[in-house]
């Protein structure tokens, strides 16, 4: 008996394509620039490629010769050099005096120059750009590391990208956010971050975003099954990362941290909490505010323990210590395990920032 034969063609993943073939799906933010320089920079190209062709010309003059036979001047180096760059081509009607060739210079070829950028600039940018990208892309994906990737970039999504550019020596190229949303991406990349359209339950997209070299994942998409499905994924690309994940319903948390998990936040919960506690304590909701925005006001940081600080209690310190950690696990402040500080420990402490202070300990 003959088995019928089988094939299957094998789905080209995106993390297999090439850098040009991510133009589009990744998104390398760009400085903006006016239309005025934009031009600008077209007019000065063309003049750099003028005089590189005149230059030329001119030390090969003796092999030239005009339609009388005769030596070719400067002028007439530069004469060839325009009628050649603007592809007007020369033989059929030549000017003859030097006055005609100096208008033909200095006025006609400005204005074929200007038309050719009016008619194919746009074009032209669009390939340029497309290059351009392509070529970003490619460095980028060869030396992102320890970046933070964030999936969604919803309410939450970009209050946690707020939080991470609101910290010392923050760089948005070092923050990549994936969306299927185009308007969510435009967003994201007019704030400078590096984006990826595309599914992040699909691994490929993933890696696309550099999942396998980040430090920190935060899963913060619309649905509790969309990042559980996530988590899984990014988990298995990257073991070592650290993933941060908001559900709505806390009954999803220990699928969360079976999926691999470091750490869940339960919105509905949280913000059900501070309602209830606002009807009898509003400005709880105010203070608790407060410490949430690195910007200004009071803040929660994080610091080491200074030697000078070993062995004496934390709450004997000029800072108002909430906590610390030890071997990676976190301790309140009235624990018997802090009664005193030991080397490598770290601070959990409120810091008091204003409006102009960009540091943060």
């Amino acid at each position: 008996m003959v088995r019928p034969f089988k094939f299957t063609l094998r789905e080209e993943k995106l993390s297999d394509r090439p850098s040009y073939a991510l133009v589009g799906v990744v998104n390398m933010p760009a400085h903006a620039i006016s239309p005025a320089r934009a031009i600008g920079r077209r007019v000065l190209l063309a003049l750099v490629a003028l005089t590189a062709v005149v230059f030329v010309v001119y030390l090969e003059r003796d092999g030239y010769r005009d339609v009388d036979g005769d030596p070719l001047s400067l002028l007439d180096c530069f004469y060839y050099a325009s009628v050649s760059l603007s592809t007007t081509g020369y033989g059929d009607i030549t000017p003859v005096s030097e006055t005609a060739r100096l208008v033909n210079v200095v006025v006609i070829t400005p204005l074929r120059v200007l038309f050719l950028i009016v008619l194919i600039g746009t074009t032209l940018e669009v390939l340029t750009e497309r290059s351009r990208q392509a070529f970003r892309i490619q460095k980028w994906r060869r030396r992102v590391r320890d970046h933070v990737v964030v999936i969604g970039f919803g309410t939450k999504g970009r209050s946690a990208v707020n939080a991470l550019l609101g910290e010392e020596d923050s760089d948005p190229g070092q923050v990549v956010v994936v969306d299927s949303d185009r308007a969510a991406l435009d967003a994201a990349s007019a704030r400078g971050l590096i984006t990826v359209h595309g599914s992040a339950t699909r691994s490929d997209v993933l890696r696309v975003a550099g999942v396998q070299r980040a430090r920190a994942v935060i899963v913060a998409p619309n649905r509790d099954d969309t990042a559980v499905l996530v988590t899984l994924s990014a988990r298995e690309i990257n073991p070592q990362a650290r993933i941060l994940v908001s559900v709505r319903e806390a009954q999803n948390v220990h699928l969360l941290k079976q999926s691999g998990a470091d750490q869940v936040v339960v919105s509905s919960e949280t913000a059900g909490r501070l309602l209830g506690i606002a009807t009898r304590t509003p400005r709880v909701v105010d203070m608790v505010e407060d410490l949430l925005t690195p910007e200004a006001g009071l803040a929660i940081a994080e610091r080491a323990v200074e030697p000078s600080e070993e062995g004496g209690s934390p709450r004997h310190l000029p800072d108002i210590v909430l906590g610390l950690v030890r071997d990676g696990k976190l301790y309140r402040v009235d624990a018997p395990e802090a009664d005193a500080l030991e080397p490598g420990d770290r601070l959990l402490y409120v810091r008091k920032v204003s409006a102009g202070d960009e540091s943060v300990t």
